[in-house]
């Protein structure tokens, strides 16, 4: 709340007194005057927001923000169909999927790729949890300052707050889901045969933190998403206390 909006409803409330204070001298009964704090809600509206408010709004939005992203991303192709999380071989040996190309084995990685989203999609079901206990490190002053920040700001303190907990928990999450498609197996198989052919540089990533990074960020990019429309979208805003804190920031 900037200083020019607290002195303009500063203003307001003392003509409004004066006219009350008025208006009891020539009304007949004080019985019939509204009291004032009441009256003053009906003239402005929403009442301030507390600091209360503000960290329980700003909660809510990131459980929403995180249950809608979570939802989305542990779907079916939920991440293989998404280009903006989909993930593609491990950069690091991206010179592997250009040779198991050019030698004919284009199936073979593609049914990796394939498999490395299932995998990410069957981990996303165990994030939100994980994400939900991070939330409640959030402060009062956290929480004010991302009310004003920027679109992703909460997403961004979520980020900072959490990552390393968050890869720590999650990799042997996205390990299993990993091992229970075969992505690690049609990995090790892809990365054997590469190994084998004459004068290439032998390779061997680590695919579960490639994996666990890449889950990660693909959920945080969904949650980015859903904060940006809480922000943006009155319709997205769907409880009151919601309404009221991000209304009041507009």
């Amino acid at each position: 709340m900037t200083v020019q909006y607290l002195e303009n409803v500063m203003m307001r409330l003392t003509y409004f007194l004066t006219l009350l204070v008025f208006a009891s001298f020539v009304s007949c009964s004080s019985a019939q005057i509204k009291n004032p704090l009441q009256k003053a809600q009906e003239l402005f509206g929403e009442t301030p927001l507390t600091e209360a408010e503000v960290a329980r709004g700003l909660k809510e939005a990131l459980v929403n923000g995180i249950t809608n992203g979570s939802n989305k991303a542990s779907q079916k192709d939920g991440y293989f169909l998404n280009p903006k999380i989909k993930i593609p071989f491990p950069e690091d040996a991206r010179r592997v999927e250009t040779k198991l190309r050019q030698i004919g084995l284009g199936k073979e990685v593609d049914k990796f790729i394939l498999s490395l989203n299932r995998g990410a999609e069957k981990a996303a079901v165990e994030a939100k949890p994980i994400f939900v206990n991070a939330i409640t490190s959030l402060t009062v002053e956290d929480a004010w300052g991302i009310l004003k920040g920027d679109n992703d700001a909460a997403t961004q303190y979520l980020k900072r707050t959490t990552s390393s907990q968050l890869t720590a928990k999650f990799q042997p999450i996205i390990k299993s889901a990993l091992d229970e498609v075969n992505a690690t197996k049609y990995y090790g198989d892809l990365v054997n045969t590469y190994n084998k052919i004459p004068f290439v540089q032998k390779a061997n990533p680590d695919l579960d933190a490639y994996a666990t990074q890449k889950a990660i960020d693909g959920l945080f990019s969904l949650i980015a998403e859903e904060e940006d429309k809480i922000r943006e979208d009155p319709l997205a805003r769907t409880t009151a206390l919601l309404q009221k804190v991000f209304g009041q920031a507009d």
